[in-house]
């Protein structure tokens, strides 16, 4: 009804001819007029402008996260999100809380400290720029399972609830678990398979477990993984791998098995972890512009009981390159940390050389190519076959491989170096300096904003694999 027709109602009816009222009619008027008001006020307030209405009672505005890396909305997470077992304290944060019992010759509570990323690289002040001196620290080549779980916890697209859940990590502490029983012939092999074996029985328990029997868990064990691959009692390392129940389970490892598809390879962890994509692009221009007076360096040490030790050939032909080599013979501890030399050697040369280390794998390539000099292997499967997701698809483009049999039979290392000029020098460098950040791990446990580093892109290689796992027709 509109205002108007009230009003005309309202006086007709006080014309209309009605008979006397009783005593108590006055009173049943003024509940009909106030009753009748009533409607007029709710009607006139309907016909009002809405804009009133708004400026009187406005509309939440919608929420929007500050820092989306936190939040982990659907758009942020195109393939999927993460769940994080919260397994018991036994299999991960007891065993540092007990870091002076991991190493039969001294705690290594130091090590593993600042959320694994180890001591402050105080060392190297002079070294690198003064503003990036907070982002280096004396990190441990086998941290990646404390640094991997720290970042987890916080990762942007993480989720508390395993029904959404694209995927499951299993915080297990592997490395630092059968690090603390191979060195002394005091332990058996069922003391190094002890967590692994807890740990599966406990995972195999939980409901997650059976929507794919497996194949979306993941894992980071913090060594190389012929550490995790014993076959007999009597040798070297766990039998984790080999374990019942983890055949499905991918593995983040530092060296990965070329022929096993559940092991990625993820790099080693460095010193240097920026806090900042500004501190990426700080150390970036630093390296871009470093001088470098040496044509290739070579930091390692001799296998003395090998018979033709690689290593020292390769050392052979850097005393003998006249001045266009610098030798950082590792012998002793004269390469452990706590020390600059490595890096300035890698500072101030163009390219350095990179065999296999104990195994076909060494942290050395990424402390090489942080320092902006280009890797020269002598093994495919030092890198090549080791780390797809982080290096680019040419091999040709960052480094330069020279079989090792060629080096055997006498090439000059110097001399195949040498024919690379200026130019190619600089591009290959430039090459090595754009996938710094995919190599290094961030400072922040929440990563760095709008860059993605070693973990970020570990994690979405996961993430998609096991989402390509579910297409129809899927084979590996």
């Amino acid at each position: 009804m509109k205002p108007s027709k009230f009003i005309n109602l309202m006086i007709s009816l006080s014309d209309t001819p009605h008979k006397p009222l009783k005593h108590y009619l006055p009173r049943t008027w003024i509940i009909v007029c106030v009753f009748f008001l009533q409607i007029f006020l709710l009607l006139l307030a309907r016909n009002l402008h809405t804009s009133s209405v708004v400026s009187i009672h406005p509309e939440p505005p919608a929420i929007s996260a500050v820092n989306p890396t936190i939040h982990g909305g659907d758009s942020e997470c195109p393939y999927g999100k993460i769940y994080v077992y919260e397994l018991p304290a036994y299999f991960n944060t007891e065993l540092l809380e007990n870091c002076h019992e991991l190493n039969p010759w001294g705690s290594r509570c130091d090590t593993y400290s600042n959320d694994g990323l180890g001591r402050p690289a105080k060392q190297l002040a002079g070294v690198v720029p003064e503003s990036l001196t907070g982002a280096w620290f004396w990190t441990d080549q086998f941290a990646s399972e404390i640094i991997y779980h720290n970042r987890m916890l916080n990762y942007r697209c993480r989720t508390t609830d395993g029904e959404a859940a694209t995927a499951y990590y299993i915080p297990l502490y592997a490395g630092l678990a059968v690090g603390k029983y191979l060195w002394t012939d005091n332990y058996t092999a069922a003391d190094r398979d002890r967590h692994c074996e807890m740990m599966l029985k406990w995972v195999h328990d939980q409901p997650y477990w059976n929507k794919s029997d497996g194949w979306d868990h993941f894992v980071t064990m913090g060594r190389i993984t012929w550490d995790f691959r014993r076959t007999k009692k009597e040798d070297w390392g766990s039998g984790c791998i080999y374990l019942p129940g983890m055949r499905n389970i991918t593995r983040l490892l530092i060296e990965r098995n070329s022929w096993d598809y559940f092991d990625v390879g993820v790099p080693y962890p460095t010193g240097f972890h920026p806090s900042s994509p500004s501190d990426v692009a700080t150390w970036q221009d630093f390296v871009r512009t470093r001088t470098r007076d040496t044509l290739f360096c070579f930091a390692g040490a001799t296998r003395g009981l090998i018979k033709n030790d690689f290593r020292g050939l390769l050392l052979n032909q850097c005393y003998n390159a006249s001045g266009s080599c610098r030798v950082v013979d590792c012998g002793g501890l004269k390469c452990s940390n706590g020390t600059s030399v490595i890096l300035e050697s890698f500072l101030g040369s163009d390219f350095c050389l990179q065999p296999r280390g104990d195994s076909f794998t060494r942290r050395s390539i990424f402390d090489c190519m942080i320092a902006g000099s280009i890797p020269v292997f002598f093994w495919n499967r030092t890198a090549y076959s080791q780390y797809e997701w982080f290096l680019p698809g040419q091999p040709e483009s960052y480094s330069v491989f020279i079989d090792k049999k060629e080096v055997l039979n006498g090439i000059s290392i110097k001399r195949v170096l040498e024919k690379f000029g200026k130019d190619k020098v600089r591009k290959m460098r430039e090459k090595v300096i754009e996938y710094i950040p995919r190599i290094v791990y961030a400072k922040p446990h929440e990563g760095l904003e709008g860059m993605k580093d070693a973990f970020d892109v570990a994690i979405e290689g996961v993430l998609n694999r096991i989402k390509d796992q579910e297409q129809e027709g899927f084979k590996w």
